[in-house]
């Protein structure tokens, strides 16, 4: 009885295995396990950073492959389409390359499409101080601060805000030739997007005065009204004005006797005159 149990499961486990191992065999035999790949579509995508206003150029530009049906709107599928036109916004690498940050195709390349209707590029020479150490970047927001004097009197000198929050278009050196020697030398040029009237307060704050760019944050809308500050302000309280002293002697006599107060009433007491031989005296009769 014992035998026959042990036969039975004997053949059991044989029976299963061959089947499992046939059915394994089956499988790769009749290639189930196939990949699907899914559907893709090219897109062109930046091959660097790209600046504003930079013309597109083939060794800018390369695709890659996105799911089909998930292409931003405005994309392309073929870089020659996109050759010479010029971004009015930066980019950044493998950042798809969309028409609404592309200039028209008649526009050309460089600043003038990156300029709204309306508005104007006015370009201010600056120093490291005056550019806050090279944080002023295209994109970022900044107060124009002139510090000027109505007249000649350097009491007068005043700093306030004629600017605030303007949009800088490009920030970057250039060479200019040195009025002295004539050699060639870099001034760092920060180009500012305002409107007519801005562009004239600017142009005047920078020949009459001297100008600061102040770096405030993007989110921040606010335009508070400045009143100012001139040296004495700045040091506290004005130094008051002296009072003016008389010019002429008539009136320093009376003022004086104004001061001292009123004069004593002198009574005249009654004199005799004496006259011996060539000598006269007078003397007071008591």
């Amino acid at each position: 009885m014992r035998n026959r149990i042990f036969a039975v499961i004997a053949i059991a486990i044989l029976a299963g295995g061959g089947l499992a191992y046939g059915t394994y065999n089956l499988m790769q035999q009749s290639g189930s396990t196939t990949t699907v790949a899914a559907a893709t579509q090219p897109v062109v995508v930046a091959a660097a950073d790209l600046n504003l206003g930079a013309a597109l150029k083939k060794e800018d530009l390369t695709t890659l492959n996105f799911p089909e049906g998930t292409a931003p709107e405005g994309s392309f599928s073929k870089p020659e389409e996109l050759l010479e036109r010029g971004l009015i916004v930066p980019v950044v690498k493998n950042e798809p390359i969309l028409a609404a940050k592309l200039a028209p195709k008649e526009a050309g390349s460089g600043l003038p499409p990156v300029i709204p209707e309306g508005m104007r590029a006015v370009s201010v020479r600056v120093n490291e101080v005056v550019g806050v150490a090279g944080y002023v970047l295209p994109g970022t927001r900044v107060d124009v601060v002139v510090t000027a004097s109505p007249s000649s009197d350097s009491a007068q000198m005043t700093s306030k805000v004629i600017l605030s929050n303007m949009q800088v278009l490009t920030a970057g050196t250039r060479l200019e030739q040195d009025q002295k020697d004539g050699a060639p030398m870099q001034v760092t040029v920060v180009t500012l997007l305002v409107t007519p009237e801005q562009s004239e307060r600017l142009a005047l704050a920078s020949t009459e005065g001297k100008i600061q760019l102040a770096l405030r944050n993007p989110l921040d809308q606010s335009a508070p009204v400045t009143p100012g500050i001139r040296a004495a302000g700045l040091l506290g309280n004005a130094v008051a004005t002296p009072t003016a002293r008389p010019t002429s002697s008539a009136p320093r006599k009376a003022r004086s006797q104004q001061e001292a107060g009123p004069m004593p009433v002198v009574v005249a007491q009654p004199t005799v005159e004496i006259i011996r031989g060539d000598k006269r005296s007078t003397e007071i009769i008591k």
